[in-house]
């Protein structure tokens, strides 16, 4: 199956891709190759990742272990009241305005449905404000009045979890701002070495997820490209245990480019839903995870 469904704002940084071997497209170059050739060698390399996750010692640690697939922040209900608020928290500047737990607490516990759970280390609240607290600019800024902790509903790799998590109270909302208290586990070592250390080069390395809806019937992904493309695609493999996204891309223009990375979002359908398949990158053979603001 292959989606090609952009939206949201570019986001423009320095190349940061050059590093690991890829080169953005511009001028005459291709950008992404094409044809039937290139789409047996991303279908190839997709084949690959899945083999290689299947039944390995890699699959059955992410079985077992912690890793979020969902946002590890929940806003208050009916945020934001105004667009200074929302500008306050996207750049992460926020005000204390009280005192926050000093709990001696060091573990909590993720509890899944069918009755597993985890006990992992748990940040502290001061920890926990200051993983959202980032700003200190003379903007627009939202006060914290004071924390408690309590549990949200997390979506991880193996479905949803009740996890603890430091609700925060802010100044002129009846809600709380709830930020999950447990750090993802490491992601255990792929079993596949990444397509720039393999004989394929017509991949891109995805950026991040974005996140999971429909029932866990579509994904959305963060995929880079040129300035000098039509975009981003987002191929899909999947099996019994594996999703497996093949991000590349298409269309070329002439004439000079920018040294630039551009990203947009990318929602692919699935088959059926996603539950506790493994969703795996092409290029890294490593699993696909949320960005994070820690």
């Amino acid at each position: 199956m292959r989606t090609h469904t952009t939206r949201v704002g570019k986001l423009l940084i320095p190349l940061a891709l050059l590093t690991t071997g890829l080169a953005v497209g511009c001028g005459g170059e291709q950008a992404g190759s094409q044809g039937v050739d290139a789409d047996s060698t991303r279908h190839a390399r997709a084949r690959a990742v899945a083999d290689a996750w299947a039944g390995s010692a890699a699959a059955q640690m992410w079985a077992k272990g912690y890793y979020p697939m969902g946002e590890v922040i929940e806003l208050p209900e009916g945020a934001f009241h105004t667009g200074a608020d929302k500008e306050a928290y996207a750049t992460q500047n926020f005000v204390l305005d009280g005192t926050l737990p000093t709990s001696g607490q060091r573990k909590g516990e993720a509890k899944w449905k069918d009755g597993r759970s985890l006990r992992l280390p748990m940040m502290s609240a001061r920890e926990a404000y200051d993983s959202v607290a980032r700003g200190g600019n003379d903007g627009p800024h939202l006060t914290v009045t004071g924390a408690k902790l309590g549990t949200t509903t997390l979506l991880t790799s193996r479905g949803p979890a009740t996890v603890p998590a430091w609700l925060f109270t802010l100044k002129g909302y009846d809600t709380p701002l709830k930020r999950v208290a447990l750090s993802p586990m490491k992601a255990p070592k792929a079993p596949i070495v990444p397509a720039a250390e393999s004989s394929s080069d017509e991949l891109w390395p995805l950026e991040r997820l974005v996140g999971v809806s429909g029932g866990g019937r579509s994904v959305t992904v963060l995929a880079g490209h040129g300035a000098c493309d039509d975009g981003p695609v987002v191929d899909v493999l999947e099996t019994d245990a594996t999703v497996v996204l093949s991000a590349w891309i298409t269309g070329t223009k002439d004439g000079s480019c920018t040294s630039q990375l551009l990203f947009e979002e990318v929602t692919v359908k699935l088959g059926r839903a996603l539950d506790d398949r493994i969703l795996l990158d092409a290029f890294t053979g490593r699993p696909v995870q949320p960005g994070s603001r820690d």
